[in-house]
């Protein structure tokens, strides 16, 4: 068994709801690779979360369309999408003929270059009009279902993800699933002077005071903790 696939069966075992496959690092600096290759990645995850979980929900993360039609004619139910759709102008049309949920991230810049000197005025004003504009792209290219990722970690100083975190609930105002992603990222290891392997602490702190803010997913790499999160904060909510 692949290390891949021992992966997958702890996510599973722990109560993931939704597994994100991807074949393209999207970390700074990451170069784009060829989407035949990204498609060769992805597909054995597919395969096997397919034949071994035929009940589990699948996301697809990927900037290219031709691998959003690959994944979801393979098992995928939902396109996870780093660039909202800027790295690959086929994409918002490609998700609404596939007919399945978007999750559209808001990033300054790309991968390749995303951390070099990231500039905002207002980091959370510009992310709220960058997703006004997205909104009415994705509904004139006929998507239904959006979720919003203000991208964490994607063009941002340690600053701007704190303020953007701080200013989270703001995002209410378009009535759309919040997704966070900060697990084990820079905004929280730099900041404590530690490692990514350090941050599981940090990770949960922080997506504690995320579901505080309104998230309604988050995105993780430690299934367990995140979902101990989950349990206590309804527990309060539900007092």
């Amino acid at each position: 068994m692949s290390e891949l696939q021992i992966k997958i069966d702890q996510m599973v075992a722990e109560g993931v709801d939704i597994i994100d496959v991807g074949g393209q690092s999207t970390r700074p600096g990451a170069v784009q690779i060829e989407t035949e290759q990204e498609i060769i990645r992805v597909k054995g995850a597919l395969n096997y979360i397919k034949n071994a979980y035929p009940n589990q929900w699948i996301s697809i993360d990927t900037t290219q369309s031709e691998v959003a039609s690959f994944a979801i004619q393979h098992g995928a139910y939902i396109v996870n999408d780093i660039s909202a759709g800027n790295m690959d102008s086929k994409m918002l049309s490609t998700v609404a003929k596939l007919n399945v949920p978007y999750i559209c991230m808001h990033m300054q810049g790309r991968p390749e270059t995303m951390q070099v000197a990231p500039q905002y005025g207002n980091v959370t004003e510009e992310v709220i009009s960058f997703f006004k504009d997205k909104i009415n792209e994705m509904q004139q290219a006929g998507i239904k279902e959006v979720i919003l990722d203000p991208g964490f970690g994607f063009g941002k100083t340690i600053e701007h993800n704190y303020q953007l975190m701080n200013e989270l609930e703001k995002l209410h105002q378009f009535n759309l699933p919040i997704l966070v992603g900060i697990s084990r990222k820079s905004m929280i290891y730099k900041l404590l002077g530690s490692t990514p392997e350090d941050a599981l602490n940090g990770t949960t702190s922080l997506n504690t005071v995320a579901l505080m803010k309104g998230a309604h997913i988050l995105r993780v790499h430690d299934v367990k903790e995140a979902r101990e999160v989950v349990q206590i904060f309804k527990q309060l909510r539900s007092k």
